[in-house]
């Protein structure tokens, strides 16, 4: 693990992703925390509850919203003494780029982020992982169920079924629908709340990963989703890790990831603001 730098930036909030608790970024909290962060990592609003719970008593998922959530998280960054670095996986990590565009944030890290409005790729496999919830409008305003072969086809894809199976039975959730259906649908919903200004320059340094085995949000989305900033002047980056699926957070090896992570988004916050501007170019 690399050193922590010296400076303001202590604090490093993460965002957990659909489908998945806080839980999802237990090993990150221990990791980041043995660094000498500062780390919180809240519930979605009324999913402070464990695994277990929430799938005896799925109520508090159905109540979810994206304003609700983002409200929630910017509610609790404006709270704190300095600018933290912001880590968001999946759905996360479109919060995490939205709380960026209002302003937020020392350094911003998308982990294999769901796409903010603009992006128009939808690979196959997206839409495979999706399906228990698109498959019905009326999952809209439920939590609908994930089961083992669910997370098997979008988290597992990468292990064996009884190591899937055992990650199933730790992390997983049910589905937030309106979500989901929010997320599937920001390029036709003109007040979308996935809208950003891709343009803007006065946010903070953005990073957006990808893994090339993530069923649930691929590669090329990320990339696409990345290409949208170049809009921008900001710093803006873009990395792809090979072999990664959308359990990246807790699949084999995710401490590379973690320290990657941190890493960036510290070297980025410590940068004067001036540096950050047109520093970079995502890649495509």
């Amino acid at each position: 693990m690399g050193a922590t730098p010296q400076g303001r930036t202590d604090t490093v909030v993460l965002i957990h992703g659909l489908w998945m608790t806080p839980r999802s970024w237990e090993g990150w909290v221990e990791r980041y925390t043995a660094r000498g962060m500062h780390v919180i990592a809240p519930a979605w609003p009324g999913m402070d509850r464990s695994v277990e719970q929430l799938r005896d008593d799925p109520g508090p998922i159905a109540e979810q919203s994206m304003a609700t959530i983002v409200a929630h998280y910017d509610k609790i960054i404006r709270a704190l003494p300095r600018p933290p670095i912001i880590m968001g996986h999946s759905f996360g990590g479109l919060f995490a780029q939205v709380l960026a565009d209002r302003g937020l944030g020392a350094a911003v890290v998308g982990v294999h982020p769901a796409a903010v409005k603009g992006v128009l790729k939808v690979p196959l496999s997206q839409l495979r992982s999706g399906f228990p919830i698109l498959r019905s409008p009326a999952n809209r305003g439920k939590a609908v169920p994930f089961t083992p072969d669910d997370f098997a086809y979008t988290f597992g894809n990468t292990m064996s079924r009884e190591d899937s199976d055992r990650a199933w039975q730790r992390y997983a959730v049910p589905g937030a629908g309106r979500v989901f259906f929010e997320g599937a649908f920001a390029n036709v919903d003109p007040r979308s709340p996935a809208r950003v200004d891709v343009g803007r320059t006065d946010r903070a340094p953005l990073l957006l990963m990808a893994g090339d085995s993530d069923h649930v949000v691929p590669a090329s989305v990320v990339r696409a989703n990345a290409g949208l900033y170049q809009k921008s002047r900001a710093l803006t980056a873009y990395e792809e890790f090979p072999g990664r699926t959308h359990f990246t957070v807790g699949q084999d090896g995710w401490e590379r990831i973690a320290d990657y992570a941190l890493d960036w988004a510290l070297r980025a916050a410590a940068l004067p603001r001036e540096v950050t501007i047109a520093s970079e170019t995502p890649r495509r």
